[in-house]
């Protein structure tokens, strides 16, 4: 046996490590595809490749999957992007730009479908919507409030109340996410999702610069 290659032991320990991963994977192509309610954990365990009980090890519930999936694709853009905010030094507009474009980044992949379903099946998930909430929404705005702040100190900006300008300014980038995931998938009128989203940072930036000196 060459020994540079892995014993058996070995290669099934790398792969069990592997596998709650691939079920995420698998899950998250499923409930984009299909839905929340609809996907059944026994589909995600086939789609896996794995037996239908030993998604139950990993996952005891749809609930628990779900969160796996929100932890696996969208928790490490936000830590990401905590971390570009926490070492820019350039403009604050820039900043913005560069949030949301990450968020446009995601949005074109399947991770995109996340909001929709946590938005749709918010009333059937409960504990799901307040998951989403806590540890999604609570840090997006805490981000943007941040960058509001600084962009108020710098000069910037003029002061405004984040709290009152961030569904304004995430408003916009949450619907084209929700048309390109949802109606846009079936519908003959499409919208070029980048260039209404840098339309609206434009009228925001203007909005928000500050009050010229008299």
């Amino acid at each position: 046996m060459d020994p540079t290659e892995p014993s058996p032991s070995t290669k099934w320990r790398r792969r069990a490590e592997a596998r709650p991963g691939e079920i995420v994977s698998a899950a998250l192509r499923l409930f984009a595809a299909n839905g929340l309610a609809a996907t059944r954990l026994e589909d995600v365990a086939k789609a896996a490749g794995i037996s239908k009980g030993s998604i139950y090890r990993y996952f005891p519930t749809k609930e628990d999957l779900f969160r796996a999936v929100v932890r696996q694709e969208l928790l490490p853009t936000i830590v990401q992007v905590e971390a570009t905010v926490a070492g820019h030094r350039g403009s604050s507009a820039a900043l913005i730009r560069a949030i949301a474009n990450r968020m446009m980044q995601v949005m074109e992949g399947d991770a995109g479908s996340i909001p929709k379903l946590v938005l749709s099946e918010a009333g059937n998930f409960p504990e799901i919507a307040r998951f989403y909430a806590d540890e999604v929404v609570s840090r997006g705005l805490r981000l943007f409030q941040r960058v509001l702040q600084r962009g108020a100190e710098r000069g910037e900006f003029r002061p405004v109340e984040a709290q009152h300008l961030i569904p304004t300014l995430v408003g916009p980038i949450l619907l084209m996410l929700l048309w390109r995931h949802s109606v846009g998938r079936h519908a003959d009128l499409q919208f070029d999702h980048r260039a209404v989203i840098e339309t609206h940072l434009d009228i925001i930036m203007r909005g928000l610069a500050p009050e010229p000196t008299p």
